[in-house]
């Protein structure tokens, strides 16, 4: 039967910062009244930030849509008022002025959209936050040539490595790495 039960993506939304503990309080009101038949998916939209500190990478997961939470459930009998009712919840996202009382559901386009642009904006986040210029010298902090110096003579973006030029026994020797192998000077 719970397959018959048609599930349409709605929004809630939340007090800043608590988007996680509404997710959670959700998915524990499901196990508790056994709510799995009609609600099937309680998500907190994120993505992952690169960025290089210190010459490490470091990756951060990030809150896509601070104050959402998106719910695929079928609203029938009291499952919008379990939703409305979970602590740090204001009320559903809607297109009425009667916002936190009637849900309208998200359109197909905008649900691939909301659940496939995580990957995206992980990918971009990560092409954005190039530290590194053309011509600008690094000190390698990693590898076999640790503490040597060099200047970047190329950047590959998309593979996230640097072509850098480094003086091994007086002659220019051009290394590829990662970025996380070096650091700016």
């Amino acid at each position: 039967m719970s397959q018959n039960i048609e599930k349409q993506w709605y929004v809630l939304k939340a007090i800043g910062g608590k988007e996680k503990k509404v997710a959670e309080a959700i998915e524990a009101e499901i196990r508790n009244l056994k709510l799995q038949d009609y609600i099937a998916q309680v998500l907190v939209p994120t993505e992952k930030v690169y960025s290089v500190r210190g010459g490490k990478k470091v990756t951060k997961e990030r809150i896509s849509y601070p104050g959402y939470v998106l719910v695929q459930a079928a609203l029938v009998g009291e499952i919008p008022y379990i939703l409305r009712n979970t602590p740090n919840v204001m009320g559903f996202l809607s297109d009425t002025k009667t916002a936190s009382m009637q849900a309208t559901p998200l359109r197909e386009d905008e649900v691939n959209r909301l659940l496939g642009r995580v990957d995206e904006l992980a990918e971009s986040e990560a092409e954005a936050e190039v530290p590194f210029v053309v011509g600008e010298t690094v000190k390698v902090v990693e590898g076999p040539f640790a503490s040597f110096y060099g200047a970047i003579d190329e950047i590959d973006e998309a593979r996230k490595k640097l072509v850098v030029s480094v003086k091994i026994f007086g002659r220019k020797t051009p290394m590829e790495l990662n970025y996380t192998q070096v650091e700016k000077e």
